[in-house]
């Protein structure tokens, strides 16, 4: 994470409008691992999940759960490693967290 984000009168983290909608479409991508969430926007997994419950409907919340319970892309420790050690070489280079998506899902 580049700068420390706004936060609330209890400590909680405060996203706007866009940066919520780009950590929920984070959360779906399967090679998205949540280490790379919370370099991007300072939400660790149980943030995003309490996220994810309160954005989305209950129908969608469980099908993303199921989804992500258990998938190594998501929780690998080497992949995390891996994440938060380009995000942080790309991020020097002005290269923005959605380019290194794109990139990842394009290879």
């Amino acid at each position: 994470m580049l700068a420390e984000p706004p936060v609330d009168a209890d400590g909680n983290i405060v996203l706007d409008e866009v940066q919520t909608s780009r950590v929920i479409e984070m959360a779906w991508e399967d090679r998205t691992p949540f280490a790379a969430i919370e370099h991007s926007y300072g939400l660790d997994e149980t943030a995003v999940i309490k996220l994810m419950r309160h954005e989305l409907k209950p129908s969608s919340f469980r099908l993303w759960r199921e989804r992500v319970t258990g998938r190594n892309t998501k929780h690998e420790p080497n992949a995390t490693l891996k994440w938060a050690a380009l995000i942080a070489r790309l991020s020097i280079n002005r290269v923005s967290a959605s380019q290194i998506i794109s990139y990842f899902n394009t290879h």
